[in-house]
């Protein structure tokens, strides 16, 4: 029997690339689903393609929309009070130079990347603590781990994932919660193509890396695997832009601060 057979897993961000692809494959293990994005339509899609899942539920929201997010939580409780899994993955990404960027363009990637991953994670902290089970999955990036040039905004917030859940998994250490963070280096999705330029804009491009990316079917299964082990921490993607940068970038700083200023990442 599968590990996640009858597990209730809530996913933001499920209406495309790597949420609809854990959707797909959560359902083939036989998991219940909570899907969750700003696109109804795409959810619905989403759902009717999730044969194997016991039990689908829809539910959009706007991680933007902080006030809502609670309004919404409030109203679906008797949904969600019994999720297994939380995974957050919803989120926007960014292409811009610093001095190209307004500043609403930084709150905005805070207010979805972080802030509303932080109040999602909040409101269903207090059941999982009741019930002494439960994990909260978080798809941070490799850019979460060190500064990439024109991804200011999308590292910081990333970075500030990483502190938070870090902090939330020393706290909840002696229960059975469980947290588990997600870097992936370049997957073949839409994320540069919906990415937000530095008035707000979609940056509408593909990226060459991007294109390049791993399957992001291959991708969600590996993600299973790392969420059932109990991963504190789980890097997928190229061995280069992953597990080498991340070596260089802790054990040889000002070499790899020098590589990454050259890199070409746009």
């Amino acid at each position: 029997m599968s590990y996640f057979r009858n597990k209730k897993v809530w996913i933001t961000g499920a209406s495309a690339g790597i949420g609809k692809a854990l959707a797909l494959t959560f359902a083939e293990e036989g998991a219940r689903l909570v899907l969750s994005s700003r696109k109804k339509q795409a959810l619905v899609t989403v759902k009717n393609a999730c044969h194997k899942s016991p039990e689908v539920d829809i539910i959009p929201l706007d991680l933007e929309d902080h006030v809502g997010l609670e309004q919404i939580f409030n109203e679906n409780v008797n949904i969600l009070k019994d999720v297994d899994i939380l995974f957050n993955n919803g989120g926007i990404s960014q292409r811009s130079k610093v001095a190209e960027t307004d500043f609403a363009v930084y709150k905005k990637l805070i207010d979805i990347n972080y802030l509303g991953t932080v109040l999602l994670t909040r409101m269903l902290l207090p059941y999982f603590l009741k019930r002494n089970s439960g994990q909260f999955v978080v798809m941070s990036s490799v850019a979460g781990k060190f500064g990439v040039p024109y991804r200011s905004g999308y590292s910081g917030a990333k970075m500030a994932l990483h502190g938070f859940f870090d902090a939330l998994r020393a706290e909840v250490a002696n229960t059975n919660i469980k947290v588990t963070i997600i870097c992936p280096g370049f997957v073949k999705t839409d994320i540069s193509k919906n990415a937000i330029t530095g008035d707000g804009k979609s940056y509408n491009k593909m990226d060459k890396a991007q294109e390049k990316g791993m399957d992001v079917a291959v991708l969600a299964k590996e993600i299973l695997k790392a969420v059932q082990n109990h991963k504190a921490e789980a890097y997928f993607g190229g061995f280069r832009e992953t597990k080498l940068a991340i070596f260089v970038s802790k054990l040889f700083p000002n070499r790899f601060r020098k590589i990454i200023a050259k890199a070409k990442v746009k």
